[in-house]
């Protein structure tokens, strides 16, 4: 299957308009839109169209009042939150984003709130008329009808983990919500777990171990590995009920089209065009291009949309517009000592700081730096040296870097990006899955559990596991060489753009706190710019100690941090947005409830 969007697409657009596409009180008292009714739909493909919209929305793009901040990387809510990212571009352009770097301009009515909100109840809605739709059918057989409504729970326990993460107090809605059953609330949130966890049982249960051509649905496996992040979201008490279920995925799991699952030889083919759906994808959020589904500006194509802002500013890839630039921070954190191992001291965060290639930083060198990280006098794939400050919009707030894991090389151009658009269709629309879960994440989440339960070699064995293909020297940024798009390597590899060095973990980790650490700074450096560094901090309870002290290095250059304060047990959630509440509450009954301290 090219993309679940594209399928969408050529069962025809008129599916899309049976679908309400509007969130919570909204798609309470609104029966469904347009010219077909559910006794049209329902029959195998039209409920496979109507399942296939609701895998359409899990890039974050598609809804109304979607946006920036509903794509599936989670740039803004889960990077530029966090130490890993800056906002990028003018404080002022798209402006409702820089409170995600502040803090305490953040308010209930911030315009950026609501987008992932609506998008994923929506996804959540189109899951329910899937499977309300389904028990019209007479033509789906009992097999088949497992099958959908496996794929349409697995779906809907995403959307509502994404809102969980994201919100903390969340309405639970199932089939049974409609016009004529809007008790519901966010009163209870013990029972809003429960039920995403009936959801992730019943697609562990019923969803097949792999679908052949159709590579971007949901199977068994990916089902297991979102039931295991359930559980490590909830905290070290889950970590043994997750860790025999991740030991499951690493022994036997295997993707959608049956390969087993494993580490890419190459570190980039991760968010290379061309290597998609590898052996390392676990669940991804499917892109295409070039299949009539471009826009000018708004609506729902099919390519990356929620990264269009996310490219060099004025050059290079894309044509726009310097957003989510990495920080200082994160380049700092690939410092290595001398034997190739993160610098588990925190000495990392002392100066000479990392910037350009043998720049005023001359040591040892993480090489994932240069594939995380646009830097100044490193190749940025086969788009030349980075410029530096000519690619920065506003360098005073945004610094000197630019994103990687989203672009695509000078080769790609026209093959996987959209070309059926004007202005910046053309250059900003990727076929670029987004990566939800890859299996170097089991890995981690794997380690994190072994180091809990005080398995200090099985520990260091998983992250030495993701740490072994970083140290392969074929994949790593070198100058003075031509850029191989297909694979996502430099063919000439004589000179390294930088002093590059990794090394393995030797001996078992000495102890507990060494081991927790370790496996943590694995996460960042293999992980960064992935959207996960924030809710990372979260639910390991750090947070506020992490970003604080990060805010507080920062201060002196950035001028966006001078006010910055994250305030413990209010910000590790966004608020729930007020029109929202107001909505919901509209008719004197409280259903919705805020945030404490919003």
């Amino acid at each position: 299957m090219k993309s679940l969007k594209n399928k969408l697409l050529l069962l025809g657009g008129v599916l899309v308009t049976f679908l309400v596409i509007t969130a919570c009180k909204k798609f309470l008292e609104k029966t469904p839109l347009g010219t077909l009714s559910p006794e049209v739909m329902a029959s195998e493909k039209g409920i496979q169209g109507l399942l296939i919209g609701a895998y359409s929305l899990v890039d974050g793009e598609g809804a109304a009042g979607d946006g920036f901040a509903s794509g599936a990387s989670n740039w803004i809510l889960g990077g530029v939150t966090s130490d890993d990212a800056y906002k990028g571009s003018d404080p002022t352009d798209v402006g409702e984003a820089a409170p995600m770097e502040q803090w305490t301009t953040l308010t209930p009515t911030n315009s950026a709130i609501p987008q992932k909100w609506i998008v994923c109840y929506a996804g959540i809605q189109r899951c329910n008329d899937a499977m309300n739709t389904m028990k019209l059918a007479t033509d789906i057989t009992p097999a088949k009808q497992t099958l959908i409504t496996a794929q349409a729970r697995f779906l809907r326990a995403f959307y509502h983990m994404e809102l969980k993460k994201v919100f903390g107090n969340i309405v639970f809605a199932d089939e049974t919500v409609s016009p004529t059953n809007t008790n519901v609330n966010n009163n209870d949130q013990a029972a809003v777990m429960t039920k995403i966890q009936a959801d992730l049982d019943y697609a562990v249960a019923n969803l097949p171990d792999t679908w052949g051509a159709d590579v971007g649905r949901a199977n068994k496996w990916a089902a297991k590995a979102m039931l295991a992040k359930f559980y490590m979201y909830q905290g070290t008490t889950k970590y043994a009920t997750a860790y025999p279920i991740l030991q499951d995925i690493i022994a036997s799991g295997k993707t959608a089209k049956g390969d087993k699952y494993g580490l890419n030889d190459h570190y980039y083919s991760n968010f290379n065009p061309a290597q998609k759906n590898s052996k390392e994808s676990v669940f991804a959020a499917q892109t295409s291009v070039k299949d009539n589904s471009s826009v000018d500006w708004g609506g729902d194509p099919n390519g990356n949309y929620g990264d269009i802002l996310n490219f060099p500013y004025t050059g290079g890839p894309g044509a726009c517009c310097g957003f989510y630039n990495p920080s200082q921070d994160l380049a700092n954190a690939y410092k290595t000592d001398a034997n190739g191992l993160p610098l588990l001291d925190d000495s990392w965060i002392n100066k000479p700081w990392v910037d350009s290639a043998h720049g005023s930083y001359v040591g040892n060198l993480d090489p994932r730096v240069d594939w995380a990280i646009g830097r100044p006098k490193v190749p940025y794939l086969d788009w030349g040296l980075h410029p530096g400050t000519n690619w920065i919009r506003n360098p005073v707030n945004d610094g000197f870097f630019s994103p990687k894991k989203n672009v695509y090389a000078t080769t790609q151009k026209d093959g996987f990006t959209d070309v059926g658009s004007a202005y910046w269709g053309p250059t900003e629309l990727v076929a670029n899955n987004v990566n939800i879960i890859r299996f170097s994440d089991v890995l981690l989440w794997a380690a994190e559990c072994a180091a809990e339960a005080n398995d200090l070699t099985k520990a260091r064995d998983y992250v030495n596991q993701v740490r072994t293909r970083a140290a392969i020297p074929s994949g790593w940024v070198y100058i003075n060489s031509p850029y191989d798009a297909a694979s996502a390597t430099y063919t000439t590899q004589t000179t390294p753009a930088d002093t590059y060095k990794v090394g393995l973990y030797t001996a078992p980790f000495p102890d507990k706190a060494t081991a927790i650490k370790a496996v943590r700074m694995e996460r960042r450096l293999e992980l960064a710019m992935e959207g996960h560094r924030f809710f990372d901090l979260v639910r390991w309870g750090v947070a506020a100690t992490t970003i604080n002290a990060y805010i507080a290095r920062e201060k002196v250059a950035r001028p966006l941090k001078l006010t910055a304060v994250f305030v413990a047990g209010k910000n590790e959630v966004m608020p729930i947005p007020q029109s929202e509440i107001d909505n919901m509450n509209s008719d004197g009954t409280v259903r919705l409830k805020q945030n404490p301290g919003y």
